[in-house]
């Protein structure tokens, strides 16, 4: 077999289900071969940050590598922040480029797509990818394959591989993956022998469930240790969405001034609280009401687990968790849990759409037909899904890039073959809205939930005097006919209503629904944040 087969055999092999990507002339060659070996499908799509976010959600929903495929400097250069939002948000994503061939490099002269030097890309991908790799030696290439991608799959953060073009018909080895090296068994039976006594000691102990879990495909063991210890739950504004299909004593999302007030003070108030792959980023805990004492908890995040001011290093969190289970045969007595408030019953009347409308339509709407997966894009419309029913959720929680959510949903859906639900502001589908275009050619048929204020109105709540933040009222939904799509342009709660009930009956076809927003109207959660945020900013 040739390099490039190596290489997708090993991709299959080591979890992975789709490539999602955009030729060009340095990445034809490996294309080609993508193509004709159907050894993993291939998606294309019309922008490269749309490439890096679809390949993102299909990682981060089935737990699994993701594939984005591109050239070299104007395809690979073009997803940079999609990558950065990856290695960000931990998500196992394989960036796959092609490269000047090795003859090339050493013609003398400057290629189109170079930068300062040839090797500056490889040098940028550096600062965003866990492992970096250049196919130049067929024979050497079966390790660093295999090197990478266990890299990839036990940090859980993306990696880089250069494929020289003309290397791609080399003929290469099998991959062989690398044996996992066994963590330290009396690290980690001390470790927990420490977390359980200091559990066991809280008066108030609490777990919050972070991106980790679902990224390391923990979440059913996770759910099992909860019940098991006893003790409430709840996730992150990151980690939303985790533990939706598992029973667990979820409590509900933890997000300081702006959630709600008795998930705030069990947080706040724990004595015991135990972060489980948690990320300790602004977004999930810089709007604490009571500042919470990161050297009082206990936290278990990328391979380290630290209790006070001591630390266990390597010590994978899969394993943890495995061997709390092992140590807890016996269900603790069950933590309670009331049942979660979550808007519902959308009057059919002519008022105007607010966010939370928006929001008790969906919840209406996932009543009767079911849950659906949700990926959202950032601004308000994220705030929104958190007053949405939990359910499977990506979104850029902590990176908070705009343009994620239209292409995460295209990832969502040929990852799982479930129709997902898209929202996502009119800032944000002007950058990458106009990929809904690809879904006839692959039978996608998503509902978009389109926020349209004509306004980036989030950051209009922290700047309410600067004009740059108008945008205008686009014809989106005059413009979702040309693209393959159904559109309805929506003014009030009863068009919404009808118009949710119709997208949810049409398949086959996008179903883009433009939703008319007042300026200035946010969701209830977004208010509570803003009024947090600046409260908090007066007492500093």
């Amino acid at each position: 077999m040739n390099l490039i087969e190596s290489l997708l055999h090993a991709l299959k092999a080591h979890g992975a289900r789709q490539i999602f990507g955009i030729p060009g002339d340095f990445a034809l060659p490996y294309f080609r071969i993508i193509e004709e070996s159907g050894i993993l499908p291939l998606y294309t799509l019309s922008h490269e940050p749309a490439v890096g976010f679809s390949a993102d959600a299909s990682a981060r929903i089935n737990c699994a590598l993701g594939v984005a495929a591109v050239t070299y400097g104007a395809g690979a250069l073009n997803m940079v922040n999609a990558v950065a939002a990856a290695f960000a948000e931990k998500s196992p994503l394989v960036v796959l480029s092609g490269g000047p061939g090795k003859g090339e490099a050493r013609s003398g002269l400057l290629l189109h797509h170079q930068a300062k030097t040839l090797d500056s890309q490889f040098q940028i991908f550096k600062e965003i990818t866990c492992d970096q790799v250049r196919l130049d030696d067929a024979q050497r290439a079966p390790a660093d394959i295999a090197r990478a991608l266990a890299n990839c799959l036990r940090r859980s953060e993306p990696i880089y591989i250069e494929i020289p073009r003309d290397m791609v018909a080399q003929p290469c080895a099998a991959v062989q993956a690398e044996v996992t090296a066994p963590c330290d068994q009396d690290a980690l039976d001390a470790c927990v022998d420490e977390i359980l006594e200091r559990l066991h000691a809280a008066s108030s102990p609490v777990l919050m469930a972070g991106v980790e879990v679902r990224r390391f495909g923990l979440e059913h063991k996770v759910a099992e240790l909860s019940r098991r210890l006893g003790v409430p739950v709840v996730t992150s504004f990151m980690g939303r969405g985790l533990l939706a299909h598992e029973n667990a004593p979820l409590v509900g999302t933890y997000m300081g001034v702006a959630g709600f007030p008795e998930v705030t003070q069990l947080v706040e108030g724990s004595d015991g609280l135990f972060l489980l792959g948690e990320i300790i980023c602004d977004t999930n805990f810089a709007v604490s009401e009571t500042k919470i004492d990161m050297r009082k908890t206990i936290q278990a995040l990328d391979g380290r687990v630290t209790i006070g001011y001591h630390t266990y290093d390597d010590l994978p969190l899969a394993a943890l968790v495995q061997r709390m289970l092992e140590r807890l045969h016996v269900h603790e007595q069950a933590f309670p849990v009331a049942a979660q408030s979550f808007p519902r019953g959308l009057p059919a009347d002519d008022e105007s759409i607010t966010p939370t409308d928006i929001a008790t339509a969906v919840n209406d709407l996932m009543a009767q037909h079911g849950k659906m997966p949700i990926a959202s894009d950032m601004g308000d419309c994220l705030f929104t899904a958190m007053e949405i029913e939990h359910t499977a959720l990506v979104a850029p929680g902590y990176y908070a890039t705009m343009g994620f959510g239209v292409p995460a949903g295209l990832g969502l859906q040929a990852a799982t073959a479930e129709r997902p639900l898209i929202l996502v502001g009119d800032g944000a589908f002007q950058m990458t809205g106009w990929e809904l275009g690809n879904c006839q050619r692959y039978g996608w048929d998503p509902i978009v939930l389109l926020f349209n204020n004509a306004s980036w109105e989030m950051l209009r709540t922290f700047q309410p005097e600067s004009s740059f933040n108008d945008l205008g009222h686009w014809g989106f939904a005059e413009m979702a006919a040309g693209m393959g799509g159904d559109g309805v342009r929506v003014n009030t709660r009863r068009e919404l209503k009808a118009a949710l009930d119709k997208a949810m009956a049409t398949r086959g076809r996008f179903q883009l629904i433009d939703i008319t927003i007042p300026r200035g109207v946010l969701s209830e959660t977004l208010a509570r944040f803003v009024a947090g945020v600046k409260r908090l900013s007066s007492v500093k």
